[in-house]
């Protein structure tokens, strides 16, 4: 794989970021397997690893660290914070100085480091100062638990306002951002790509398969709806999912004229955008791992991306439920419509 500079950091990352979401009870729960699939990422040539205290309720990071042993310096290591993770307890999440203080050193036990490369905010907060979380995350950055920090799921007016934010008050500012990105999900097209871009931060953008949509794992008798794939996005009777139905079958047609897989062709629209620094894979098994590797290095004509603008037009969303930024702004409370 040929390596790419992440932003403006001179660190050098591979084109496919290994996601380990699904390893853990989320997903694999053969822990053994689990880290054979991440010692062949390592072998094939990814050296980049994002994961997040959530996923599996730490279990995820404890597996990573686990895998990691002996290879921690080939790996530019990422895990991210926010998401609760003590039950009720309101202050066990979010992006509290008190909470990131704590949490930092429970993912650096749980993947047996001592430091994080790449530590980010894993949702904005509506109701915490940027300011405060970027204080805290600077203080990790000059203590050398952290390397650098990042943002994820932010929309445009957040990336810069924390940009501003950290120029004016002299913090650590986000390096990174990590969006949903995929030929079903263009929104980031139109506002996310270009900010992130113009203030010199580096993409990982995650699900580039759409959770299972372009793999062509869905079809309209599929029943996947669960806590893990919400309905919105996974109804096959409403008429937005009837329509990336539509869609990926022709994909699919598009693809085996180029000579390629489906998942090949959706893997390679994302990180042959210029913007996009690595797409995060996020595979259960070593399976899916291999059908996955191949799209790094897939070169996209123009007459082929001429057609997927055909299908998906550039900047769009075929089902909004899947952008997963900015729905903040456009919950009720924020709206001109009083709330009792």
């Amino acid at each position: 794989m040929r390596n790419r500079i992440l932003g403006r950091t001179g660190v050098s990352v591979s084109p496919l970021c290994l996601g380990t979401m699904m390893f853990g009870p989320w997903g694999n729960k053969d822990e053994a397997d689990s880290v054979r699939v991440i010692h062949r990422a390592l072998d094939a040539g990814i050296n980049f690893v994002d994961t997040a205290d959530v996923y599996s309720a730490g279990e995820s990071e404890r597996i990573t660290g686990k895998a990691l042993a002996g290879r921690r310096d080939e790996v530019v290591l990422a895990t991210k914070f926010f998401m609760p993770m003590g039950g009720t307890d309101p202050n066990q999440r979010g992006g509290s100085r008190r909470w990131i203080i704590r949490e930092v050193e429970n993912s650096l036990r749980r993947l047996g480091t001592d430091y994080i490369d790449l530590y980010q905010v894993h949702r904005p907060s509506q109701d915490t100062d940027v300011e405060e979380t970027l204080g805290a995350l600077t203080d990790l950055v000059r203590a050398g638990k952290v390397r650098y920090i990042g943002s994820s799921s932010y929309a445009a007016s957040q990336i810069v306002e924390a940009q501003w934010t950290a120029r004016d008050r002299r913090l650590e500012r986000f390096v990174t951002e990590q969006p949903p990105y995929s030929i079903l999900v263009r929104g980031i097209e139109a506002d996310v790509l270009p900010t992130a871009r113009r203030h010199g931060m580096g993409i990982l953008s995650y699900s580039p398969l759409s959770g299972g949509w372009l793999s062509g794992r869905w079809t309209r008798d599929s029943s996947p709806a669960s806590a893990a794939r919400p309905s919105a996005r996974f109804d096959m009777t409403s008429r937005a999912n009837q329509r990336k139905l539509e869609v990926v079958d022709q994909l699919g047609k598009l693809a085996g004229e180029a000579g390629m897989t489906l998942i090949e062709l959706a893997i390679a629209f994302v990180v042959n955008h210029p913007a996009v620094t690595a797409a995060i894979i996020g595979p259960r098994t070593m399976e899916q791992l291999e059908s996955q590797l191949p799209g790094a290095d897939v070169p996209l004509t123009a007459d082929i991306l001429d057609q997927i603008d055909e299908l998906v037009a550039p900047g769009v969303t075929i089902n909004p439920d899947d952008n997963s930024y900015g729905e903040a702004e456009l919950a009720p409370a924020m709206l001109r419509r009083a709330v009792s």
